[in-house]
């Protein structure tokens, strides 16, 4: 591979991983850091839907954020495949993980509510 050919590729992954990456920054902020510091702050034990809603927040969060990023990466596989059915497949196989990851991000919802059910909140 040439030399021009390996960095223009390099340039294609590190714009398309960029967003990515400070999307994830930015949802990897806790509340409190952009909360308004201005009353007394009271803290208090949460209920257990609290918690329960609160991780349900985090999981889909999360799942929706390594799913976009295992999407963003089957799109530069597959643009750099050149052709190459290795590479092609490295792709669909990177598409099936964003897939799965989207499937469990929208089924969240269901699980942590089987969780609720079960510990009897």
């Amino acid at each position: 591979m040439s030399r021009s050919k390996h960095s223009s590729r390099i340039r294609l992954a590190v714009a398309c991983a960029v967003p990515v990456l400070t999307a994830c920054a930015l949802l990897a902020l806790p509340d409190a850091a952009v909360a308004d510091p201005g009353g007394p702050t009271v803290l208090a034990a949460k209920s257990l839907p609290q918690v329960i809603a609160g991780l349900q927040k985090w999981v889909m969060g999360i799942l929706g954020a390594v799913a976009t990023l295992f999407l963003v990466l089957a799109g530069v596989y597959y643009t750099t495949a050149g052709g190459d059915p290795a590479q092609v497949d490295k792709a669909k196989g990177a598409l099936k993980n964003a897939l799965a990851g989207y499937g469990l991000a929208v089924l969240a919802p269901v699980l942590l509510g089987i969780v609720k059910d079960i510990v009897g909140g």
